[in-house]
């Protein structure tokens, strides 16, 4: 057994746990799952057993906790530096590390009216119109990052980072709402859900028991 441990939340709904899950995969680092299914009684009590912020994901490592997906994805990156987890070239790695900060902290409109759902396709034109701006944003980034930096692979800089697993769960919620996307934003999109470790998230959020009802209001 692994002395690795990553407590996330539901695979079809949360996009935070995605995170840090796509970095360890892809890095091939070792860990146990555990899976605190959300919204349900026991859920606030169960995350406080983990993480006294009350939030997953989190990783435990030996005495260390570390309770924030960008922090997940650094720590899994000064595990195993030889994994490519960052850009080699210093500029490549600055903006990557620049795009990765700007999704950790913005993007609100996209957030609150299109959320994470691999159960099911959404199609709501009144949220879509509320994340239009953002989603613009997104695609304008990916735009960019291809152009300047990804002439190595399909993903923002050419191989798959950081930057790559912050952005994944977008790729979904593009999937699931029927966001309107340019060619260079759907090529992405199709590379993002053709990784192997994203597939392997997607079978095990077919396979939850757990349902979410969420209101569309």
């Amino acid at each position: 057994m692994s002395d690795i441990t990553l407590v996330i939340g539901n695979k079809s709904y949360s996009s935070w746990s995605l995170r840090p899950w796509l970095a360890l995969r892809h890095a091939g680092i070792d860990f146990t799952e555990v899976v605190v299914p959300l919204r349900r009684p026991e859920t606030k009590a169960e995350i406080l057993r983990h993480n006294p912020a009350g939030k997953v994901p989190v990783l435990k490592h030996g005495a260390l906790t570390v309770w924030d997906s960008l922090a997940i994805c650094e720590y899994a990156n000064e595990l195993r530096p030889d994994a490519g987890l960052w850009p080699d070239d210093r500029a490549a790695r600055a903006v990557a590390r620049a795009v990765a900060a700007e999704m950790h902290s913005g993007f609100q409109d996209l957030r609150q009216n299109c959320f994470m759902d691999l159960r099911q396709e959404r199609r709501s034109e009144a949220r879509l119109k509320a994340a239009a701006g953002d989603a613009a944003r997104v695609q304008t980034l990916w735009r960019e990052c291809r152009e300047r930096f990804g002439a190595g692979g399909p993903f923002l800089f050419g191989r798959f980072t950081i930057a790559d697993c912050m952005y994944a769960p977008v790729a979904t919620r593009f999937r699931t709402w029927g966001f309107e996307l340019d060619a260079a934003a759907s090529a992405y999109v199709d590379a993002v859900y053709g990784h192997p470790a994203m597939r392997d998230w997607l079978a095990g959020a077919a396979a939850e028991p757990w349902v979410i009802e969420y209101d569309m209001g």
